[in-house]
């Protein structure tokens, strides 16, 4: 009887331990996912206490610009009217740093920020140094030739006159360092003295001279502390809720973020918008596909191919022309109204026409698109690479003599690459705590409600083997083994496997001069005994029998070997049986 109730204690206790597994899962699988939510909510925001907030403040990601030229290989025949030839140079890669200033939260649930940024040349990840030297147009001369192109004949010699007084021609041969950080050009100087409004810059001109050791602008952004609905989204850049450089409502809207952060929980439908200075607009970017980065899960989001279509193709860019080839967008209302054109590097996605139209172009969409990897439950970017290039359109002026006889082309300058991908500590740090912990919960919900529900079927199985042998002892209890009295165990006896037998016995029926007994218990097995003297009295007890084994005594029983010949009669002192009257 011991062993049958540590096995039924046994089988409790695992039942039990199933319960609360299963339990325990079924409640994680439904507060799990709200505790995580509520966790990403409380982490992205822009709040001193969020998780994020220090990444938000300055940036660890180390970003990069990698810039390449288009170095002009004819020049001299492009002003006697030939196509353009261009040799691309580079990378030339500096360090980008970011860091926020003049951080202000205000009473609607916006905060405000300058945000500067400095570069440092990388030498070891470029090809070529600051000092090499690049054959490009003159911004400056052609710049302000086809600002002219209306005026009066007479103004038009004057600035032909002006400019070979001062030496200027249609193009340049500058170093790198002089081109992205700027130069000192008598012309600037000049222009600033009788057109005092034509230029923004006063001093040096460089293609980045405003990026280095400046910001981008006041931003003011939604924190999500009190309306989640609106976090990261502009409310307003240098006071301004929208622009005023483009002919519609639409194109000068400031929509989306400041293109560091976006809203979590992103689905494929999400689209990725954020305004860029640089570029003077909002821009719109869509879902390509799903991905991994350093094991976590990104959302990949590109530029769709009417990023930069004309209004012809696209009614809604409209509002950025005047226009020409689909591909290309002018940005000369916001660039001291010079002919500059932004487009994908090479003119990807553009008209054809236009790279046909100077030779040394090999657009490709390996190297010259963009796109930005981001962390669809977080709305962290993880990966980015932001490929934009920078084209002026020429021709020739009649009257100024500098332009010759260029032909109408749309000739690139430079195009240019911001880079990042998390890295090192910040990296391990938002996998531990964004990824790791989330995914090792959502696996244990699950863990714990099977291994309960496995266990809880222990004790089930248990009661049911239980009762089936419970039956089929009774069943053979109430079937009473008869042998002739005084006679011998022998074939045709009933027998059951071999099992250990315990029991009570009780008189069985005398037919003439038969008697028998029969036992019943768990798992028992019919067991007669011949009854030598029928005078004599059975007296109530127990005994136990051993099935078919080998016949001898074992442990003060007797082991009865069904089918041996043998006279029991010597032996009933052995099996513990106890006689009375029948």
């Amino acid at each position: 009887m011991g062993s049958r109730a540590r096995a039924r204690r046994a089988a409790a206790v695992l039942g039990f331990t199933g319960l609360l597994c299963a339990v325990l899962g079924a409640v994680m699988i439904v507060l799990v996912p709200t505790l995580i939510k509520q966790q990403v909510l409380k982490n992205v925001r822009i709040d001193p206490s969020s998780l994020s907030f220090n990444m938000w403040k300055e940036i660890p990601v180390p970003f990069y610009l990698s810039v390449y030229f288009f170095d002009i290989v004819n020049p001299d025949a492009i002003l006697l009217g030939e196509k353009p030839q261009v040799q691309e140079r580079g990378p030339y890669v500096y360090r980008e740093f970011r860091h926020k200033s003049n951080i202000t939260f205000n009473d609607n649930d916006t905060v405000s920020f300058l945000e500067y940024r400095s570069f440092q040349f990388q030498p070891d990840k470029s090809h070529g140094l600051e000092s090499d030297y690049i054959v490009m147009p003159n911004i400056l001369v052609l710049a302000a030739a086809m600002l002219m192109e209306n005026k009066p004949m007479s103004l038009k010699l004057i600035m032909t006159l002006a400019f070979s007084t001062l030496g200027e021609r249609a193009f340049m041969n500058r170093t790198v360092g002089e081109i992205m950080w700027g130069y000192e050009d008598p012309l600037i100087h000049l222009i600033n003295k009788y057109l005092p409004n034509m230029f923004p810059f006063k001093g040096k001109f460089g293609l980045f001279a405003e990026l280095n050791n400046s910001d981008s602008g006041l931003f003011t952004v939604f924190t999500g502390v009190k309306d989640f609905s609106r976090i990261h989204l502009v409310d307003k850049w240098n006071g301004l809720s929208k622009v005023s450089f483009w002919h519609s409502d639409q194109c000068n809207m400031i929509n989306g973020t400041s293109g560091q952060m976006w809203a979590p929980f992103m689905t494929p439908e999400t689209s990725l918008e954020f305004y860029s200075p640089e570029a003077c607009r909002s821009m719109n970017l869509i879902y390509k596909e799903s991905g991994t980065f350093e094991g976590i899960p990104t959302y990949r989001f590109v530029a769709p191919s009417t990023l930069f279509a004309n209004g012809s193709v696209y009614p809604p860019n409209e509002g950025f022309c005047p226009c020409r080839e689909s591909g290309i967008q002018n940005v000369s209302t916001c660039r001291f109204n010079a002919p500059l054109f932004l487009s994908h590097p090479h003119f990807y996605n553009a008209d054809p026409v236009l790279a046909e139209a100077v030779l040394g172009l090999h657009p490709n969409q390996e190297e010259h698109s963009l796109f930005l990897d981001i962390h669809p439950v977080t709305g962290i970017p993880m990966n980015c690479s932001v490929k934009l290039q920078l084209s002026l359109y020429i021709k020739a002026i009649r009257g100024i003599g500098q332009t010759g006889k260029i032909q109408p082309v749309v000739l690139p300058l430079v195009w240019f690459e911001e880079s990042g991908a998390m890295e090192g500590k910040p990296l391990r740090t938002f996998y531990t705590q964004l990824v790791l912990m989330p995914s090792v919960l959502q696996y244990a919900q699950y863990v714990l409600l099977a291994l309960g529900c496995v266990l809880l079927l222990i004790p089930v199985i248990h009661q049911i083997r239980s009762q089936v042998g419970g039956g089929q002892s009774e069943a053979w209890a109430e079937r009473p083994v008869c042998l002739p009295a005084g006679g011998r165990w022998g074939q045709g006896s009933p027998r059951r496997p071999s099992s250990r037998l315990r029991g009570h016995p009780r008189p069985g029926a005398h037919l003439g001069q038969r008697s028998c007994v029969s036992a019943w218990g768990r798992g028992a097995v019919t067991a007669c005994l011949p009854l030598l003297h029928p005078t004599l009295p059975l007296l109530s007890g127990s005994w136990e029998a051993w099935g078919p084994s080998l016949g001898e005594a074992a442990g003060g029983l007797w082991v009865m070997r069904p089918g041996a010949w043998m006279d029991c009669s010597s032996h009933l002192h052995l099996l513990g049986a106890r006689l009375c009257q029948v």
